[in-house]
C-alpha cells in the first residue's frame, strides 16, 4: 500500500516485460538519464542485451552468469541472495550487445545510466567492493560502495547497495540531490527493494519522499521485495526497515553533471541528528556480510 502514485511507486511486476521483471528506462521515469531492468533466467537460459546508449551494470541478485561482450567472457560467480554476501559485477560499455547466461538460473539486476563516453567492457570482483558502515545506534547501515566515484569508473552511473538491519533507519538524515551548487549534484534515483523473509511470510519495509515548495513530491510507499521508488526531485529518507525484517536497497543514480560527483544535502530541519551519533556505536549486527560471506 502506498499513499503515492504509480509515477513514483512501481509496484513488484508492474513494469515486467518479457524476460525482465522491472523495466525502468528514462523515457518511462520521464527523466534523462537513469534505468534499471531486472533479468530473470531460468537454469540453463541466456539472454542477449543491448545496451543502446547506456553503460549498463550486469549485479547478481541471486544466481550466477556468464556475461560474454566485445569479443569478452566474464564468469560472474553472484550469489545465494542479496543478504548473503557481496556479488562481484560486470561492466557492459554504451553501444553494445551482450549475451548473459546461468547454468543454475538467477535474477540479475541491470543498472544504467545514459552516457558518452564508451568504457571498456570490465569485471568487477567482490573482493574489491569496499563495504562502509555508516551511522550509528539505530541509524547504523552498511554500504556496499561497488560502483561509487571513488571506487569504480563510469562515465555517469553511480550505483550502490545499502543493507539496513530490523528496526533501524537509513537514507537518514533525509537528504537530496536535485541542483548543481558547490555542495549538491542534480542526480536522478531508483530505489529497488528487496526485503528479508519472515518465519511466516514476505518481509515489509517503508519509504518517505518529499519536496519543497517550489518541487513538490509526495511519497509515504509500503515496499516489499522488488517493488521500486522513482525519486526525481526533493527530499528522501528515511527508509525504514520494519522490525524482524532486513532491508535490501540498490541505488541506480545519474545525472546532467560532467564531474560524476555524489554531492547531498541534508534537510536542514533533521541534518542536526548526524552530530548524536559521536555518541553511540555502530550496530554490533553490522557487516550483516562481506565478500566472503556471513561472519560465523
Amino acid at each position: 500500500m502506498s499513499t503515492t502514485d504509480s509515477k513514483h511507486y512501481l509496484p513488484a511486476g508492474s513494469t515486467a516485460s518479457g524476460p525482465f521483471r522491472t523495466v525502468v528506462t528514462p523515457e518511462s521515469a520521464g527523466w534523462g538519464y537513469s534505468g534499471l531492468r531486472v533479468l530473470e533466467l531460468a537454469p540453463g537460459g541466456s539472454q542477449e542485451v543491448a545496451t543502446s546508449d547506456s553503460e549498463t551494470l550486469v549485479l547478481p541478485l541471486n544466481g550466477g552468469c556468464t556475461v560474454t561482450v566485445d569479443g569478452q567472457t566474464f564468469e560472474v560467480t553472484g550469489r545465494q541472495d542479496v543478504f548473503s554476501r557481496v556479488t562481484d559485477f560486470a561492466y557492459l560499455p554504451r553501444d553494445a550487445s551482450a549475451t548473459i547466461a546461468s547454468t543454475g538460473g538467477g535474477r540479475f539486476a541491470l543498472p544504467a545510466a545514459r552516457c558518452e563516453k564508451r568504457l571498456p567492457a570490465r569485471y568487477g570482483p567482490a573482493e574489491n567492493v569496499p563495504v562502509e558502515l555508516r551511522g550509528a545506534g539505530q541509524s547504523s547501515r552498511q554500504v556496499n560502495n561497488f560502483c561509487t566515484p571513488q571506487t569504480f569508473e563510469c562515465d555517469k552511473l553511480i550505483a550502490c547497495e545499502v543493507l539496513t538491519p530490523s528496526s533501524n533507519w537509513s537514507s537518514y538524515p533525509p537528504h537530496k540531490h536535485d541542483e548543481a551548487t558547490e555542495t549538491e549534484r542534480e542526480l536522478e534515483e531508483i530505489y529497488y527493494f528487496e526485503v528479508a523473509d519472515g518465519p511466516v511470510g514476505p518481509g515489509v519495509a517503508y519509504q518517505r519522499v518529499y519536496g519543497t515548495e517550489r518541487r513538490p513530491i509526495d511519497v509515504l510507499a509500503e515496499v516489499r521485495s522488488e517493488d521500486v521508488v522513482l525519486i526525481p526531485h526533493g527530499w528522501h529518507g528515511p527508509s525504514m526497515a520494519a522490525p524482524g525484517y532486513d532491508l535490501y536497497y540498490l541505488n541506480v543514480m545519474a545525472g546532467p553533471g560532467d564531474d560524476r560527483a555524489w554531492l547531498i544535502c541534508d534537510d536542514p530541519a533533521h541534518g542536526w541528528v548526524r552530530q548524536t551519533w559521536a555518541d553511540q556505536a555502530t550496530d554490533p549486527r553490522l557487516p550483516l556480510y562481506t565478500a566472503q560471506g556471513k561472519e560465523q
